[in-house]
């Protein structure tokens, strides 16, 4: 029975052959010294000792087993809050927190836990909040703003008027949120009579309050493809 105890334990010490790069460790050293040992003994004839050696090695490839497993997820969360990071700061350069600022902060905020985790070593964690980076990103693409301000056109061309405005997709894609635009102080102060909402002219440079927080930067332009106003912006 010694014999067989033996060899099962070096065959489970030899079996360390994954994660390369992490085999070269303190444990693994003394399980391939304190195997060396139990074979010397063995081949002496001194089987108790062969024994005894063989179990300590046992017990410093599981500790060895132990460590490798432990580094390759520090590796792998390491790797995914780099991928994280990266798509964060995409995100950040085409100006998501401020036309996605929902799923932004959301991702900001699994980033950040994500870091807590791997600096407290905790790395399942620190992944799977690396992984929801990625998650709460996953509709946010780069935009044109919506218009600031809208450029009123002759009634002929365009039907211009707060009613009609204010139904156009890139304002407020809504007809009846017209008082939003009429009752603004800055559009108020640019129309000949600020009582009567009727009396808006060619040539007025209307200002598109923002309702919900979305980003609106710029003046209207016929030429650009804007995404249309929704409330869940």
């Amino acid at each position: 029975m010694k014999p067989i105890f033996l060899t099962l334990c070096m065959l489970s010490v030899g079996a360390l052959v994954s994660a390369a790069s992490y085999t070269n460790n303190t444990y693994q050293k003394l399980a391939d010294e304190y195997t060396k040992q139990a074979q010397s003994a063995f081949n002496a004839g001194e089987y108790d000792r062969a024994v005894e050696l063989s179990i300590k090695a046992e017990e410093n490839a599981a500790l060895s087993r132990a460590y490798i497993e432990r580094m390759m997820l520090r590796q792998n969360a390491e790797t995914e809050l780099q991928r994280a990071y990266s798509r964060l700061a995409w995100a950040k350069s085409i100006d998501a927190d401020r036309n996605f600022p929902m799923a932004y902060t959301a991702a900001s905020e699994s980033y950040n836990t994500a870091q807590n985790a791997f600096q407290g070593e905790d790395y399942e964690t620190a992944k799977r909040y690396a992984q929801q980076v990625i998650a709460s990103l996953d509709g946010v693409r780069q935009i044109t703003p919506l218009p600031e301000y809208y450029v009123v056109r002759p009634w002929a061309d365009t039907k211009d008027c707060y009613w009609n405005i204010s139904g156009r997709p890139y304002v407020y894609n809504n007809p009846l949120l017209w008082e939003n635009l009429y009752q603004d102080a800055e559009n108020k102060r640019n129309m000949p009579d600020a009582s009567n909402p009727n009396l808006i002219y060619p040539g007025m440079r209307m200002k598109i309050p923002s309702l919900t927080g979305e980003y609106r930067s710029g003046v209207y332009n016929p030429a650009q493809q804007y995404d249309p106003y929704s409330v869940n912006r």
